[in-house]
């Protein structure tokens, strides 16, 4: 009996050191609600956009409401097939993606077959989002159900994984290893959020306070996109800065210097205005401003704070030596608002073949051909390109990546990476803008011009013969198309 009592007393000791160590429940408490995701999608070969390979990965999701899963987006574009697995082995069942959004970097899947919900138990999404101390990261893994313990190191704001826009998230530091692909971050027995990066022992998630956010609005059919300021700011460093654009009292606010792109509305900021205040927080020469929930984090927070794109957000500015205020219209994140978009998701890669001549969109995707460390290795005025800013003239880029020899393009074999300028006259920014200058040849020929800092600057193509060669090419080549466009989507 006495040895009874002092296992008894053991047991429950190395519980409550367990629980305190971890600041959450024991992890078997979680088996019900995480599942695994085996995704098969198409993986492109941007070097030669015609071709695609399988490519199978595995994901984690957990259930968040009756016949919803929640996971990260990052691993689900391109699919074409999504399986779901509870327990951590034995049956799968196809999965449907019920909505999802690359920008906020989230996704809801469901399945049609009721077996797969049967014993699944929805986890709720924490309340309040801590900003440091114990939480854990649970998965499934190789059949059993893994629980590591992390730290909230902060929550700040930056880029998103698949988004050129700043979002907050959560730094956690743990040892756990893989993980990035939308694992359960618990705190308590709620889920404080998903985890969708790592670096090291360092693993970025997505907060339940922006989840939250999202499904919200999704479900009061208010969500409209991810909205952002697309104006460029910097910080106010120098007191000297205020002193010459008339700002009294003690230094604050930050200057606008520019656009991500030509604002197309009116009430915009304007170069060498002061940005002192948004929706009645007071911004400081950092660029930050005081949230009420989580304390100093960058304005760009503000922008997707409770807001979706087309939502007015209030400014108080300092212009031209005197006070003013501003409804500012938050535009909608997509891609094609950068110059050389940063994702092409859900579409096979646009190109179109010339002669032997290989056109294609300047993006990042085709960029990351070259690997992780594109920015270095990538042809030099391509990956410079990425740094320029779209223009009302030129919307996007169109380069020329390949010539295939032939000997309708003798001369011409060794151009690549070269960006288009103009065709017969005609300003490019898009192929279709390509096709449609390709109907009007100059005097039989079609002239093809690329940026003034490229060489060579121009080459010329027989009109009357190019239908041929393309056709000569397609077939020695085993191509089965000369194109694949998509419609514009203009900014």
């Amino acid at each position: 009996m006495k040895r009874l009592f002092v296992r008894l007393i053991v047991t429950g000791l190395m519980a409550v050191a367990w629980a305190g160590s971890a600041g959450t429940a024991r992890p078997q408490i979680f088996e019900r609600s995480m599942v695994v995701l085996d995704v098969t999608r198409k993986q492109f070969d941007f070097l030669q956009p015609w071709s695609s390979r399988t490519e199978k990965s595995a994901k984690a999701g957990v259930v968040i409401g009756p016949r919803q899963i929640l996971t990260t987006a990052d691993g689900l574009e391109d699919f074409t097939l999504i399986r779901i697995q509870k327990g951590g082995r034995g049956s799968w069942w196809n999965g449907q993606i019920q909505w999802i959004d690359y920008h906020a970097n989230l996704a809801v899947l469901t399945a049609a077959d009721p077996g797969l919900w049967l014993g699944l138990q929805p986890l709720a999404l924490a309340d309040a989002v801590p900003t440091k101390g114990p939480v854990q990261i649970v998965r499934w893994r190789d059949g059993y159900l893994e629980s590591r313990r992390g730290e909230i190191n902060r929550l700040t704001v930056k880029r998103g994984r698949l988004t050129f826009i700043d979002l907050l998230q959560m730094e956690v530091n743990s040892e756990i290893s893989n993980v990035g692909w939308g694992e359960g971050l618990i705190s308590g027995r709620r889920l404080a959020g998903l985890i969708c990066a790592q670096d090291g022992n360092n693993c970025t998630a997505i907060p339940a306070s922006f989840i939250r956010s999202v499904l919200d609005a999704r479900k009061k059919k208010t969500c409209r996109g991810l909205g952002f300021f697309d104006f460029i700011w910097q910080k106010v460093e120098n007191p000297a800065t205020l002193a010459f654009l008339k700002l009294p009292g003690e230094p604050r606010g930050v200057l606008v210097v520019g656009y991500l792109s030509e604002p197309k509305r009116d009430n915009v900021l304007k170069p060498r205005d002061i940005l002192l205040q948004i929706d009645g927080f007071d911004i400081d020469t950092e660029g930050d401003y005081t949230d009420p929930a989580y304390g100093k984090l960058s304005i760009e927070n503000l922008a997707t704070r409770q807001k979706w794109a087309g939502d007015i957000v209030r400014l108080k500015i300092w212009r031209e030596g005197k006070p003013a205020e501003i409804s500012y219209v938050l535009p909608k994140a997509e891609y094609a608002v950068e110059l050389v978009p940063a994702e092409t998701f859900d579409q096979d890669p646009e190109y179109m073949i010339l002669g032997g001549l290989l056109f294609q969109p300047l993006t990042e995707p085709y960029l990351r051909s070259w690997g992780a460390d594109w920015r270095r290795k990538a042809p030099f005025l391509l990956a410079y390109r990425n740094q320029e800013k779209p223009t009302p003239e030129r919307h996007a880029l169109i380069c020329l990546s390949l010539v295939l020899p032939d000997p309708f393009n003798l001369g011409y074999q060794d151009y690549r990476f070269l960006t288009v300028d103009k065709v017969n006259g005609q300003p490019i920014s898009y192929l279709t803008d390509l096709a449609a200058a390709l109907q009007k040849p100059v005097d039989g020929f079609h002239i093809i011009e690329f940026r003034p800092e490229e060489s060579p600057r121009r080459l010329i193509l027989d009109a009357r013969e190019t239908e041929a060669a393309t056709q000569r090419v397609l077939q020695r080549y085993g191509i089965a198309r000369d194109r694949v466009t998509t419609p514009a989507a203009k900014p």
